[in-house]
């Protein structure tokens, strides 16, 4: 008997044939419907069986090492079987998909490896007849594919290449599942993890039909607010009955789209038989506030995990590089346990998970980050605020949603109130996807949901004459609650140092906890009728419940300033419109990236119409400030999208998870001493020195965390940065978590500024 596995926790070893007979199992019962369906079976009949070699059975008993037991399989499914996908997911299972060329493949010849292996390598049986001889003695059945991916033409698309990506999902995934069974079985045989609850659509909508009821009965919203909510229920209802594929969601902050899209998700769900729904939003605070709100609604009737929370900070594992599936996985399988298997795969019927999270790893070569992808099939995608899509990604990311859309029975929402015009780069889309960008409208007529929902005027500075902070301070404190919107951090602690303590901040500079009780002491003062001077970056726009009499907000794209003037008058309360005071501050900065281009753009639109000619909350007219947007950055020819382009010519899958970030910076989490929580950060800190990093330690830290850019390595903030170890390991390497310390903690984390770091400014991320 030749093994797969060595021995779990029973004492018992894994056959190598019961290994690819049960993956190959599960890739069929993931019931995919794609023309590759065959392709995949065959990835997952082939993709150990360099495991029958004698090498890697020395291995397993501890007499060899460095042992490639995966080029095997890939040379025989691309050589006799003529399937290149199959052949670059079996190869990738373990080091990653790596390139899309007739060149490659060619080089997986075990002649070559066996002479000279790129990474040093050394193959578990260097002659395939060997090979499959044992394979045939174990009585497995493998089948040609009727269809593959490519057929006989080998060509490199950003299409193809997302096709190769949920073949390698579908293979990866039931890999892991099958190698976990095997570590978690006993003495009667492998134990499969738990799966996750299936979406229940229809019990699912009407719980949430009867909760947006008792919402609306209870609001003291104007009635043309409350008009504007139902309208758009109805309209995200009744276009839920439409054929899967491309939708926009265009609709006025306070409209109530959060549940409103969710309405459209579920019934949608219903009426097309689909499997999933998927959040994707791009802010952490967002995220929170959505998922909360979410489990709030279904957690009373369904299991635990119907909602799950995935992002970089829900202590639900995070992705590595170093991570393969011959692990031993021994954990109980504890409530807390069981999500972070989960969210592994995305086995839950509702996810809530980030941009980078979704987007990224539609262009990895990760098995870890690619694993979710084949749960997207046949599922409702819903991205919110899609307007902070970077332009210098468009082009590939929209070609990949739309093939993902027409081809594997998916719907995908765009929801914002500022749409993009990207019907304008349908040309340069369709050139990479045949179906270009021409999503159907959820809301037909979205002027009439506009229109009752004007609450504010917009009065404009002149853009040429910048204010000094005395100046602009001057003007704050006129006003006895009043808002005021910077584009740096540094800038918000300038101003708010200018106009006095009494005055509250709020950034990324303060951590999750700490935000959230300022927001709620400021949401008390303004119901209270009481004053409240609140000095913000661009974190307190997108999602945020504030209601500002007044707003300031610092020249900006258009998009930031209508958001911005989503927090004054927001839910209308006042009869007389909030005024939203667009000015120049003396020092005209603005974070790194396409957002200065925008805000340019906003000054130029400006002189060209006039101040009242800029219609915010016209549909039509941020269309228009979108295609100028275009037309003069040109997102199909950003450098960023050049890069991209070229390395999906060149079939270089390595090379595009390189190039596709959403956020080109590396982040650090940071652990900060907030003084209200100090016991929690002190108890922290000790579990951090016994244990670790491990998802529950994640967790809890996620509350007392701040990101900062990745600082250089001569910056002196590293004085008083601590790496936490990962559990398991004994030695402090260099990694995502850090705990502050500090001789002085209430200086270095200010208890109005948040985390003042003694480095450079240049690590705040705005």
């Amino acid at each position: 008997m030749l093994y797969a596995h060595s021995k779990n926790k029973a004492g018992k070893l894994h056959p190598v044939s019961d290994h690819l007979e049960s993956v190959s199992r599960i890739i069929n019962d993931f019931d995919l419907k794609m023309p590759w369906h065959e392709e995949a079976v065959l990835a997952g009949q082939l993709h150990d069986l360099g495991k029958y070699g004698d090498l890697f059975q020395e291995r397993l008993r501890g007499k060899a090492k460095g042992i490639d037991h995966w080029s095997m399989g890939a040379w025989l499914a691309v050589t006799e079987y003529k399937s290149a996908a199959a052949a670059l997911a079996i190869q990738g299972h373990h080091i990653g998909l790596q390139y899309l060329n007739v060149g490659y493949l060619r080089d997986i010849d075990p002649t070559k490896l066996a002479t000279n292996h790129p990474l040093q390598l050394r193959l578990s049986e260097a002659d395939l007849n060997i090979l499959k001889s044992r394979l045939n003695a174990d009585e497995l059945q493998i089948q040609s594919p009727r269809r593959t991916v490519f057929g006989n033409n080998l060509n490199s698309g950003i299409d193809k290449m997302l096709d190769v990506r949920m073949l390698f999902s579908a293979l990866v995934d039931a890999d892991f599942l099958d190698t976990e069974a095997h570590f978690n079985g006993d003495s009667e045989g492998k134990r499969y993890r738990q799966r996750g609850p299936e979406l229940q659509a229809e019990r699912s909508l009407e719980i949430l039909l009867e909760h947006i009821e008792r919402v609306q009965a209870k609001s003291n919203a104007p009635q043309n607010v409350i008009k504007v909510r139902e309208s758009l229920l109805q309209s995200c209802l009744q276009a839920a009955e439409k054929k899967t594929g491309l939708f926009t969601l265009t609709a006025p902050t306070g409209s109530g789209k959060t549940l409103a899209m969710l309405a459209f998700a579920l019934k949608h769900a219903l009426r097309r038989k689909l499997r999933r729904v998927i959040v994707v939003i791009p802010y952490l605070s967002i995220i929170e506030q959505t998922a909360e709100i979410y489990c709030n609604i279904f957690s009373p009737h369904f299991d635990d995990n119907y909602v799950l929370e995935h992002h970089s900070l829900a202590g639900l594992g995070y992705e590595t590089n170093k991570e393969d599936n011959e692990g031993n996985t021994n954990e109980e399988l504890s409530s807390e346990r069981q999500r972070r298997l989960l969210s592994e795969n995305w086995d839950a019927p509702l996810i809530v998970t980030t941009s980078v999270q979704m987007l990224e790893s539609l262009f990895s070569n990760r098995s870890s980050a690619c694993r979710k992808l084949h749960r997207l099939a046949r599922s409702v995608i819903l991205f919110d605020e899609v307007q902070t899509l970077p332009a210098g990604l468009a082009v590939p990311t929209l070609a990949a949603l739309s093939h993902f859309a027409h081809t594997y029975g998916s719907s995908v929402v765009f929801s914002t109130a500022t749409q993009p015009a990207f019907t304008h780069l349908h040309d340069s889309i369709k050139s990479h996807c045949i179906q270009g960008w021409q999503p159907k409208d959820i809301v037909s007529e979205t002027v009439s949901l506009f229109i009752p929902m004007r609450r504010t005027r917009v009065i404009w500075d002149d853009p040429d004459k910048g204010s000094s902070w005395d100046e602009l301070t001057s003007r704050i404190q006129k006003h006895p609650q009043v808002l005021c919107i910077v584009n740096l951090k540094k800038h918000a602690k300038e101003l708010w140092e200018n106009v006095g303590d009494d005055a509250f901040h709020l950034s990324t500079n303060l951590c999750p906890v700490h935000r959230r009780n300022v927001l709620d002491e400021v949401r008390l003062r303004l119901e209270k009728n009481q004053p409240v001077h609140l000095i913000a970056t661009q974190c307190v726009e997108a999602g945020v419940d504030v209601d500002f009499p007044v707003v300031y907000r610092a020249y900006a794209p258009m998009d930031a300033i209508i958001q911005a003037a989503g927090r004054c008058n927001r839910h209308g309360k006042n009869s007389i419109p909030g005024n939203v005071h667009i000015f120049m501050p003396e020092d005209e900065s603005y974070p790194a990236g396409d957002y200065k281009q925008a805000a340019l753009i906003t000054k130029m639109l400006l002189k060209h119409y006039g101040a009242d000619n800029m219609n915010l909350d016209n549909p039509e007219f941020i269309t228009g400030y979108y295609k100028k947007l275009y037309d003069i950055s040109k997102p199909e020819t950003a450098e960023r999208t050049k890069n991209i382009l070229e390395s999906v010519k060149a079939g270089s899958f390595p090379d595009i998870a390189k190039e596709y970030r959403l956020i080109k910076q590396n982040a650090i989490s940071v652990l900060v001493p907030y003084q209200p929580l100090m016991d929690e950060f002190l108890y922290l800190q000790d579990e951090a020195d016994k244990k670790g990093l491990t998802a529950d330690w994640i967790r809890r830290a996620r509350l007392l965390a701040v990101s900062l850019y990745r600082p250089k390595q001569d910056d002196a903030v590293w004085d008083s940065l601590i790496p936490v170890r990962v559990a398991g390991r004994k030695d402090r390497e260099q990694n995502d978590w850090f705990i502050y310390t500090s001789d002085t903690p209430g200086k270095d984390y200010h208890p109005k500024l948040g985390l003042v770091p003694s480095g450079t400014l240049n690590i705040w991320i705005g």
